[in-house]
């Protein structure tokens, strides 16, 4: 196992720095291998709440690397989706999951947010549903440029959020930074509304993993651990998590003190 250089806490998450984002992916891998190993020994199936972006790919490849894991027993589920994009799109989340995750691991269920639904709000009532069937054993995420979680923008964020899931508007840092990273084109290509996992529903997980690797991340990183526990920061709330561990490569920590 290719261990933390360094470990502290700030207020009740747990934070891990690795000095290169390959080595962070791994040894989160282990970590959450280890983890639904255990869980699977102990009950007969097992709920993970998954995110995308490029934060997740080395971590989703090392841990379906490490085999030895019964998917079968295993639900998951997604953090987000566009609005009104197909599944086949280039930058949809069900493709990202479908081909990274789903096709490769064969799990019990995948959950999809059917992201160009006839009727969203039906949907949103449709997912809360399978959402609240049961327990969230492990959630994976990451963290925007302006703070979100999943798509929990700082507008729209709400940390006693009444509903599991929803449909928000999205900032324009939120959408330029999904051109920046090569999902879109351009800024008008990328949706402006999406569905997202609210954030009690993302704390109301036994386990919280988020992996925030990469240079671009620091100063939100900083903002997040060292300023105010809000939604002009919603990853923030991450700080009232015990059950939350941040992980960050050199790169995303080279703005703490």
């Amino acid at each position: 196992m290719l261990a933390a250089t360094k470990f502290f806490r700030v207020d009740e998450l747990m934070v891990q720095i690795y000095n290169s984002e390959v080595e962070m992916a791994q040894d989160v891998a282990e970590i959450a291998h280890k983890y639904l190993q255990n869980l699977l020994q102990e009950q007969d199936t097992v709920a993970v709440l998954l995110a995308t972006g490029n934060s997740q790919l080395k971590f989703l490849d090392a841990l379906i690397a490490l085999g030895g894991v019964d998917w079968s027993r295993i639900t998951l589920f997604h953090l987000d989706e566009y609005l009104g994009i197909s599944a086949d799109h280039a930058a949809s989340f069900r493709r990202y999951l479908r081909e990274r995750v789903d096709q490769r691991v064969a799990p019990k269920e995948f959950h999809y947010i059917e992201g160009d639904a006839l009727q969203p709000i039906a949907e949103c009532d449709r997912y809360t549903k399978l959402l609240q069937a049961q327990p969230i054993d492990l959630c994976c995420l990451g963290i925007g440029e302006n703070g979100h979680l999943a798509f929990n923008d700082p507008a729209v964020a709400n940390f006693q959020d009444i509903h599991s899931i929803k449909l928000v508007k999205l900032d324009t840092v939120n959408r330029q930074q999904q051109v920046n990273t090569g999902h879109f084109s351009n800024l008008e290509a990328v949706p402006q509304y999406a569905f997202t996992v609210t954030i009690p529903m993302i704390c109301s997980a036994k386990k919280i993993i988020c992996l925030v690797p990469e240079t671009r991340k620091a100063k939100v990183v900083k903002k997040i651990l060292y300023g105010d526990i809000t939604t002009d920061y919603p990853a923030s709330i991450l700080r009232q998590q015990p059950q939350a561990t941040l992980f960050l490569d050199v790169n995303s920590a080279s703005l703490l003190a």
